[in-house]
């Protein structure tokens, strides 16, 4: 096993963290320490929060939430697939037109339950 050709991992690694760690050393080091009231408050859209941080949130907003990530998800696999359309040919056609189909039902399904309403 040769360990040489792990050096430019081992480089790229040191860099990713010289490059994350470096400018939050920086800053703290020679950044201005000047703390006030004002500051220090905590801020929430220009006014003083009127409720608890901690409070509760309707779970329609996390379903709405995944729902979008999920949807997002599915479609950031259609770049691949209309990179790749050529070498594929009619099955990779006809397996992206099955996928669509069942995207679509579900989102017409979660649309059809009310799920993407907000109120």
């Amino acid at each position: 096993m040769n360990l040489e050709q792990y050096l430019p991992i081992l480089l790229f690694i040191l860099v990713g963290v010289a490059v994350g760690i470096i400018p939050q050393v920086l800053g703290y080091i020679l950044g201005p320490n000047r703390p006030d009231a004002e500051k220090n408050s905590p801020y929430e859209c220009g006014f003083e929060a009127f409720e608890d941080a901690r409070m509760k949130f309707d779970v329609r907003y996390y379903l709405v939430a995944i729902l979008f990530i999920l949807f997002d998800l599915e479609i950031a696999f259609l770049f691949p697939w209309a990179l790749a359309l050529q070498e594929v040919g009619m099955a990779g056609f006809i397996g992206a037109v099955i996928f669509l189909t069942i995207l679509v039902v579900g989102f017409v399904y979660e649309w059809k339950k009310g799920a993407l309403d907000w109120e």
